[in-house]
């Protein structure tokens, strides 16, 4: 029976790649979440901002139609 000396250098050294891969993984998940949390905040305000522009755009039309219902006075010529 021959004896082979086993050493963990290899699993070490596997071990330590993964680790980092890990860390590199982590890292980029963080700034993926400060994206997608900052593009949410952007479209809620954009949301915002189109919801008082429809606002808007009933109260001009409200306006609108009520000017367009009232009688106007009628003018006479000087004969």
């Amino acid at each position: 029976m021959s004896e082979e000396r086993i050493t963990l250098e290899f699993p070490g050294k596997q071990l330590e790649r993964v680790i980092a891969e890990q860390n590199s993984t982590r890292d980029d998940l963080r700034v993926l979440t400060t994206i997608v949390l900052r593009l949410e905040g952007t479209l809620n305000g954009v949301l915002d901002q189109l919801h008082a522009m429809v606002s808007q755009h009933q109260r001009f039309d409200a306006r609108l139609m009520a000017i367009s219902l009232t009688p106007s006075p009628v003018t006479r010529r000087p004969s």
